[in-house]
């Protein structure tokens, strides 16, 4: 699905701005999360990207991410809660101080090695 709409993508957007060629260097990629535990510390690794990159100071700098939903409780109709991520406190509050709370510190050493391992392969 991914593949056929960059593919769709890349054609109207040439058309439009005449001209020729592909858009991205890469291909689109993903992994498959099975662990409960894991898929948090994915949240923060992505949410994390724009401040790695140093696009941004904080996560919730970044207009594209989802830690403005998941942590200071923007209202998005692109994010479905995550049933793990419901499970982070009783109501919406707990939820997102819960949140917060797992970006006290940054990834590193094995787990970010971990994740950005499994994301390339």
């Amino acid at each position: 699905m991914m593949q056929s709409l960059g593919r769709m993508y890349v054609m109207y957007f040439n058309r439009s701005y005449k001209r020729t060629g592909t858009l991205w260097e890469g291909r689109f990629k993903s992994c498959l999360v099975q662990e409960e535990t894991y898929l948090m510390q994915v949240y923060r690794y992505i949410e994390m990207n724009p401040v790695r990159a140093s696009m941004v100071d904080e996560p919730a700098d970044y207009f594209w991410s989802s830690y403005q939903c998941n942590a200071l409780g923007k209202k998005s109709d692109l994010l479905t809660p995550h049933s793990i991520y419901t499970r982070l406190g009783r109501n919406e509050q707990e939820r997102q101080l819960a949140y917060r709370g797992l970006f006290a510190h940054q990834i590193e050493g094995k787990l970010l090695e971990d994740i950005r391992q499994a994301t390339n392969k």
